[in-house]
């Protein structure tokens, strides 16, 4: 962590849209793999699979100590501060302010993504400052474009990132959001 980059609280509770996006719990635990362990989620996202438990309690870890070293928040979808119903992202990274998220296949077509991504993007304007936020999502990924207009996200005119995750080759649009 840069000396310029203040961490994050040790609590975040954002609200907003009909959302309460909370941080995850030991009581979170046993609800994860039925949101995470999917092919799409598999496919589309870096989360690992199998998603069992064992994945949940290496994911509540990874959570903790990547808010306490400043770079990511990962924070549960909840429509009441309950039962969590995906995940939402934020990352600080060298190319900018990036958002993520992942929804459970039982609670898809809601618009959970697009409603926790402007929620966490008003966090990032008015508490960490940040000019725009970005989202990498592969073109071919429907439903996360789908997310990403409808949180009025546009395509930014800069060069693709190309990978592999899992032993898949991707090619990932950059796509921003800037400050209103």
């Amino acid at each position: 962590m840069s000396s310029t980059t203040s961490p994050f609280p040790d609590r975040i509770e954002l609200t907003g849209e009909g959302l309460v996006l909370r941080d995850w719990t030991e009581t979170d635990l046993a609800a994860m793999p039925d949101l995470f362990d999917h092919a799409d989620i598999a496919h589309w996202t870096p989360i690992v699979t199998p998603f069992d438990e064992e994945a949940a309690r290496t994911r509540l870890d990874k959570a903790r100590r990547l808010r306490e070293g400043g770079s990511t928040i990962l924070l549960a979808i909840t429509v009441d501060g309950g039962a969590p119903l995906g995940e939402v992202m934020l990352r600080r990274a060298p190319e900018g302010t990036e958002l993520g998220y992942a929804v459970g296949p039982a609670h898809r077509g809601h618009g959970l993504a697009a409603r926790a991504v402007r929620v966490m993007a008003a966090y990032a304007f008015e508490e960490l400052g940040a000019e725009q936020v970005i989202l990498e999502l592969e073109a071919d990924n429907a439903a996360s474009v789908g997310a990403a207009t409808r949180a009025g996200f546009s395509l930014l005119d800069v060069p693709l990132i190309e990978g592999e995750e899992k032993g898949r080759p991707y090619v990932l649009q950059t796509w921003g959001l800037d400050r209103p």
